[in-house]
């Protein structure tokens, strides 16, 4: 029984190969779901269009490359009913005498057709490209319809998109019905990347902090169109342009909008039987909106891929699909004493900023969060440019991501209680929570004394710290002098005796032995700034 399977399923999976009787469909013809025979193969036999499986008894009219992966499967680069799947007995792609292409199911309703009526004799075929085409055959092959003008998540070479179609991403990885993200012709003629979702929508590239000319892209040409050719050459109107790392003739390509959200071009190495990434536009994939969810933070390894978990008091929603994110294990009841803030080191929630407050301190801007009743928490970030911290509250926890080259830190509200959280964000992402019901002591089974030589290091440290810092402000206090200082010779020494006392009364405060009486660096800033505003 099991050699029969065998010999079944080796059967099957040839059929696309070896079958060639059907080259065209003309008028009054029909290729049905449950006869393996039924399919169009281009005449180079790189492609085929008929039906595929894509659950049980679920059909849909497809066309895919014939070159199998190593792993056997077959790339789909077109649906005509992705969103309506028909049922696997009794379904069918007919011309009719009319000159509309149908798709019916089971019950013969039509589930999918083309807007095409003609009197003239025509005929669907699959061309060498990949694109499945309806044109009268008696006028010079002139095309009604075509494929090419209705594309779902994937380009071939020379198909164009333009203003009136768009690029939709699968739903999922297993699921191929339309997704979240898109790509399109904005209204002010910029190619753009968009997460498109139920609740929210925002675009992701060109990165959404950068103007368009900024981003390197054209605003001034509305005619709408990108396209690749064969050689890996992708070009657009708006001035995208690329080319593969593997450019030249050769290899089978594909330009397809992943699942995940990212734009990827991908060449067939046919000696590894498998499609490699050759460019794609999200060099950071956790930097693609609404990559885990919302309430969700992503992070990225090379070798490990992209990875997505729950912050500290959050749950994932839906455990089989990360798409629909964290949801809060709490219900914060705003009182005084109730609220406290987790520290998410190198860490962002893109967007959803209540305001923004400019040159802020860290006790105002918490502050400032436990006075907003809508404040999921906040990020704290430096601004190099400005020289100041700026504060973002935040009245949603979408677009979660971290990575060690982000400097930022995110700060999320949770409800005090008896449990312990873990602020260990980076040592496991997985495990924030730590829950007891009784304070933890761990005994030392001997007395510990400080290293005498850790404290010489450390003290030596601060003081090289210090150092940097009075360096870094005596450069801006020489350079605001120019500026700023109108006063006699006898104020302006006067004005720098002070300053230079608050540096040294900083340098030393820096190097206490108590390392409670030391300042944070937020105090540091502070004291400085207001050194040199004297």
């Amino acid at each position: 029984m099991a050699l029969a399977l065998f010999f079944l399923l080796l059967l099957f999976r040839s059929i696309p190969f070896t079958s060639s009787t059907i080259s065209s469909l003309s008028k009054g013809r029909s290729l049905s779901v449950e006869n393996a025979n039924h399919i169009l193969i281009s005449p180079n036999g790189v492609f085929s269009a008929g039906f595929r499986p894509v659950g049980e008894n679920a059909y849909c009219f497809a066309i895919w490359f014939n070159m199998p992966s190593y792993d056997g499967s077959l790339s789909v680069v077109w649906m005509a009913n992705r969103d309506q799947p028909v049922n696997g007995r009794r379904s069918k792609l007919s011309l009719l005498k009319n000159g509309t292409l149908i798709l019916t199911d089971a019950s013969q309703l039509p589930v999918w057709a083309t807007s095409t009526t003609s009197k003239s004799s025509l005929r669907l075929q699959l061309q060498n490209s990949g694109n499945l085409v309806l044109h009268n055959f008696e006028g010079r092959g002139v095309h009604i319809w075509q494929s090419f003008d209705s594309p779902i998540d994937t380009l071939l070479p020379g198909q164009p998109l333009t203003r009136y179609v768009k690029l939709v991403s699968a739903r999922s990885k297993t699921n191929i019905s339309s997704g979240y993200y898109k790509l399109f012709f904005d209204d002010d003629n910029v190619l753009r990347l968009i997460f498109d979702g139920p609740e929210t929508s925002s675009i992701y590239w060109p990165d959404p902090e950068l103007l368009s000319n900024e981003a390197g892209r054209s605003r001034y040409n509305d005619t709408r169109t990108a396209v690749f050719d064969s050689r890996g050459y992708f070009r657009s109107t708006d001035r995208v342009e690329f080319t593969s790392t593997d450019f030249g003739q050769g290899p089978k390509r594909r330009l397809t909008l992943d699942f995940d959200g990212n734009l990827r071009l991908y060449s067939f190495d046919e000696r590894k039987k498998s499609w490699s990434i050759s460019w794609q536009a999200m060099s950071k994939p956790c930097r693609v909106h609404n990559a885990c969810g919302p309430n969700a933070i992503c992070t990225y390894h090379p070798a490990s891929g992209r990875k997505c978990s729950c912050p500290p008091g959050y749950e994932m929603k839906i455990s089989s699909d990360w798409s629909f994110g964290c949801k809060p294990e709490f219900n914060i009841q705003h009182k005084n004493g109730n609220v406290m803030f987790v520290r998410l080191s190198h860490a962002d929630f893109y967007g959803y900023n209540i305001e923004i407050i400019r040159n802020s301190t860290f006790e105002d801007c918490t502050k400032k969060c436990l006075e907003l009743k809508n404040c999921k928490g906040f990020q704290y970030i430096f601004n190099e440019d400005e020289f100041v911290y700026n504060c973002y509250p935040k009245w949603q926890l979408r677009n979660g991501h971290s990575s060690p080259d982000h400097d930022g830190a995110m700060y999320v509200k949770l409800p005090k209680t008896g449990g312990l959280f873990s602020n260990s964000y980076n040592n496991s992402i997985n495990e924030f929570k730590l829950d007891c019901s009784v304070p933890i002591t761990k005994l030392l089974d001997r007395h510990y004394q400080q290293d005498q030589t850790s404290v010489a290091s450390k003290n030596f440290l601060w003081v090289a710290c210090a150092i940097g810092w009075i360096e870094a402000f005596i450069i801006i206090l020489q350079q605001r002098r120019s500026r700023a200082w109108k006063v006699s010779g006898m104020g302006q020494r006067k004005n720098e005796g002070s300053r230079i006392e608050i540096l040294i009364e900083v340098a030393l405060q820096c190097v206490e032995d108590d390392r409670d009486a030391r300042p944070t660096m937020t105090q540091v800033v502070e004291k400085l700034v207001r050194g040199i505003d004297q």
